[in-house]
């Protein structure tokens, strides 16, 4: 199916950043550059991820309907629908979406040219319960439908039943994140801890970790995962990363976290290092949680004091884990939904070339300001921490911000739950 959606002229929504710092409250530092906008695409529905070509060709998904592909004259291809979809150049009935789960991340084989395969990560009902998978695809010559599909990674942990927390329903804490490093070549695969005490510090379950794989799903080599670790795992001890970027320089993968009610981290990766998650009951001083899963204890259905929640049930466990990988900030030690994480390069960045971009979706809790907003983290050269984190001055609304992607333009392309998707352009 080909359809095209109204994109609003960069004049009708270009506004000044300076101006907008100045109502908002956000000095702008000599050297930052004023922002435009325009929106690119709206009306979709939970739009997750995006990816693009050199010629501005951008691939993105929609939650719970599927993957299409906007053309550079903006029309867009109906790809591969999921179950229930209407439109699409083909469907598979076994993809389907279940609260936070369902067709997440896709990226771009670094040899398109030659071999035109792109990736998706989705939700499927294959295998019971349920799995999340890394589909491989091969995109025509016109763009107008994909074929050849290829699990290459099918048994990443779903959670298939509701359970008594917070956002305790099916699809929980599901990852989905896939970028390729231009550095290594490898793909890396962030995925959640599915709200099981049991997966994030697992050697064989896939929740809670950060893979690196080949195009074919095999382990990359020296990916320093512990003894008797599936050797696919780069990263594990983690809770629901949904933000990896490559910093530019040395292509070293950062992550972006949620935390629990406290402590959304950025950290700095290692080979086989543990991020210190590890929400099981009855170890670290905690005894008997709901549903066998510690991760909002304690009172974990109403407000406290983020430290002393945090000193209970840690983001980062060094008692228990003294050589886990410390992250290099916490959001001030408040939750607030850290999401996707790109790297802005170019001069036309001005001071901030070379800063990663954060984008928050905003969770309010138990006093916690909402916070909805895109994040420019400054690290220190070893990764240990920031010299600076400052916010963007938005030239368009606010929103939940699910997916950052720097475009081949230079332009940062923003998507947000609500349904839009912003190119972000320094003047």
């Amino acid at each position: 199916m080909k359809r095209r959606l109204s994109t609003l002229s960069a004049s009708c929504l270009a506004v000044s950043a300076t101006a907008l710092a100045l109502t908002s409250g956000i000095a702008l530092a000599a050297g930052a550059p004023d922002l435009s906008a325009e929106t690119v695409l709206s009306d979709l529905d939970n739009p997750w991820d995006m990816a693009f070509l050199p010629d501005g060709t951008m691939f993105y998904t929609e939650k719970c309907l599927g993957l299409s592909v906007r053309m550079p004259s903006g029309d867009v291809n109906a790809l591969l629908g999921m179950t229930g979809s209407d439109g699409y150049a083909s469907t598979a009935d076994d993809l389907f979406c279940e609260g936070q789960a369902g067709m997440m991340g896709v990226a771009i084989d670094p040899d398109f040219d030659n071999n035109r395969r792109i990736y998706v990560y989705s939700t499927s009902s294959m295998t019971a319960p349920g799995s999340n998978r890394v589909m491989r695809l091969v995109v025509n010559d016109d763009l107008t439908a994909v074929s050849d599909r290829t699990d290459i990674v099918d048994s990443i942990p779903y959670k298939p039943q509701a359970s008594d927390h917070p956002f305790g329903g099916p699809g929980a804490h599901n990852g989905g994140r896939i970028r390729f490093n231009p550095g290594d070549g490898f793909l890396y695969v962030t995925t959640g801890d599915t709200h099981n005490g049991e997966v994030p510090q697992s050697p064989t379950l896939l929740g809670g970790k950060v893979l690196r794989i080949d195009t074919d799903g095999n382990a990359a080599p020296d990916n320093g995962a512990p003894d008797g670790f599936d050797a696919r795992i780069y990263g594990y001890g983690f809770r629901n990363v949904q933000g990896i970027a490559f910093r530019p320089g040395d292509n070293r993968p950062i992550i972006a976290e949620h935390g629990p009610w406290h402590s959304d981290e950025i950290t700095a990766l290692v080979p086989g290092g543990n991020g210190g998650w590890d929400p099981r009951p009855n170890m670290a001083g905690r005894e008997d949680c709901p549903d066998n899963y510690c991760g909002y204890s304690p009172n974990q259905m109403e407000g406290m004091n983020p430290e002393e929640r945090a000193a209970f049930m840690p983001m980062t466990d060094f008692a228990t884990y003294p050589d886990a990988m410390p992250p290099a900030w916490t959001n001030n030690g408040l939750s607030q939904g850290s999401s996707s994480a790109v790297f802005l390069t170019g001069e036309h960045w001005g001071e901030w070339n070379g800063r990663m971009a954060v984008g928050i979706m905003g969770i309010g809790f138990g006093g916690t300001p909402v916070g909805q907003r895109i994040d420019l983290v400054d690290l220190t050269d070893d990764g240990l921490s920031v010299h600076s984190v400052i916010e963007m001055p938005l030239p368009m609304g606010s929103g939940r911000f699910r997916s950052l992607v720097q475009g081949p333009d230079g332009a940062l392309y923003a998507a947000i739950d609500e349904g839009d998707i912003f190119r972000v352009t320094p003047n």
